[in-house]
């Protein structure tokens, strides 16, 4: 029964398709069908490969192969030639502006960066094309208003100012070697009584100090007292004057006082002993002597300072010792009397160094009317260098940028461009450095700039032009 069926089958599905054969060959549409089969492609697009497919809402969604969303929608194939390229486009050359030749490109940013043919830097800025003659030495900076405006930079002109730098040194009180006297005799003799038994009194000049009995000093008024006696019986002759001089200035030698010789002249008396006076006024610094001493010539017996004028003997460090000079003036305020400064005056820069201290000595001398400046009193001293100087060109300490090999200040040029110019400096005193060379007086500055001086790749890019020379 199954195999009968099966037979029936086969019939029905042959004579089926004998009968759809002889179908498609009588119908007209089916008859035009090979003409269009065998007709020949024209411009057949290359194949195109497809490289993943993404998401059709353009959500963040590829897969590898075709898939649908969560809506049912197909992925969109995404083929070789519609993917965009990665790679860094070739940059465009930039054309000179007008007949100017192109030197090199900067960086926008201003880091120490030049590149010869245009590029752009890690952020995608373009660098800026810097042409020739934009700047005398090709170092100058270009900076936006704006940039400018916001960096605080601010400028003044240079100017002609007296550098006062004060110089610090401690001193101390020492006498004035000018107006010390010693007192001595010119022969032996015996000291019979002093008048002034103690040091540290004031005493006057003629004042008497001591008594002494000299034998030479006596036979000297002796021979003077013959002289003067030949002379007044009318000896006449060479013999009787010479004698006369000569008696005269044995004494003198002896440094008899002029009021002796004058009183044994008057008096015709030959005393025994001598009141002898103080050669000078002023305070007894030391005495070296008593009552019933013998002395020799040429002892010390006395030392009287005028004490109205000291000395104060400062150390100055080695590095201000230059600029000190004879006739400058000195504030100096002792410490006994810290309110109360005295102005003095430089007498003598001393011509020899501590080694030990690696200081020099610096006189100073002021007025002591009074008295009450006493040696080896300290002090404080302040010299005023640079008062009666002239005015020099100068700039202040903010105007000055130092890489640690030169010094430069940028001058401003206007319109934004900036010029840094190396300048040799000398002192420095009150927030102003004197300029020996790179700067005129009346030119532009900038005086405050501190992006300039904290971005240290700014600093490198305004010097570049100085390297390259010394490079060359």
């Amino acid at each position: 029964m199954s195999t009968i069926r099966n037979l029936l089958l086969l019939t029905l599905g042959l004579a089926a398709g004998v009968t759809g054969g002889v179908w498609y060959a009588t119908h007209p549409l089916a008859a035009a069908t090979p003409a269009v089969a065998s007709a020949p492609v024209l411009d057949a697009a290359p194949p195109r490969t497809v490289l993943y497919y993404r998401d059709p809402s353009g959500a963040p969604t590829w897969s590898a192969t075709p898939a649908n969303d969560v809506h049912g929608r197909a992925f969109l194939p995404v083929y070789d030639d519609e993917e965009p390229s990665f790679e860094p486009a070739a940059p465009k050359p930039v054309a000179a502006q007008g007949s100017r030749k192109i030197l090199y490109y900067r960086n926008p940013m201003g880091l120490p960066d030049t590149s010869p043919v245009p590029k752009k830097d890690s952020m995608g800025m373009d660098y800026i094309a810097v042409y020739e003659g934009e700047s005398d030495d090709g170092g100058e900076l270009k900076i936006t208003p704006g940039r400018i405006q916001r960096s605080g930079v601010r400028t003044e002109p240079v100017a002609a100012r007296v550098i006062v730098k004060p110089v610090r040194a401690v001193g101390s009180v020492a006498l004035d070697e000018k107006r010390v006297t010693v007192v001595t005799l010119r022969a032996e003799g015996f000291i019979e009584e002093l008048f002034v038994s103690t040091s540290g009194q004031d005493i006057k000049a003629g004042q008497p100090l001591f008594r002494v009995y000299a034998p030479q000093i006596q036979q000297a008024q002796t021979d003077f007292l013959v002289a003067i006696g030949a002379a007044q019986r009318g000896v006449v002759g060479a013999d009787a004057q010479g004698a006369l001089a000569g008696a005269v200035q044995r004494l003198r030698n002896l440094d008899v006082p002029d009021v002796r010789i004058q009183e044994v002249r008057e008096t015709r008396a030959n005393p025994r002993t001598l009141d002898w006076p103080s050669p000078a006024t002023g305070t007894v610094m030391a005495k070296r002597v008593i009552a019933g001493q013998k002395v020799a010539a040429g002892d010390e017996l006395y030392r009287i300072a005028d004490l109205t004028t000291v000395w104060v003997i400062a150390d100055v460090a080695e590095s201000d010792i230059g600029t000190l000079k004879k006739g400058q003036k000195a504030a100096v305020t002792f410490r006994a009397y810290p309110d109360e400064p005295i102005e003095g005056t430089v007498t003598l820069v001393y011509h020899e160094m501590k080694p030990e201290t690696r200081t020099g000595r610096v006189r100073i001398e002021i007025p002591n009317p009074d008295l009450r400046f006493k040696t080896d009193m300290y002090a404080d001293v302040v010299f005023r260098t640079g008062v009666d100087e002239m005015p020099v060109v100068a700039v202040p300490d903010g105007a000055v940028l130092d890489d640690g090999a030169r010094q430069v200040v940028l001058v401003a040029k206007g319109e934004g461009r900036f010029e840094p110019r190396t300048v040799k400096l000398g002192r420095r005193s009150g927030g102003y450095r004197q300029v020996h060379e790179g700067l005129r007086e009346g030119e532009e500055i900038v005086t405050s700039a501190n992006f300039l001086i904290d971005a240290e790749s700014n600093l490198r890019a305004a010097l570049r032009t100085f390297q390259t020379e010394d490079a060359q």
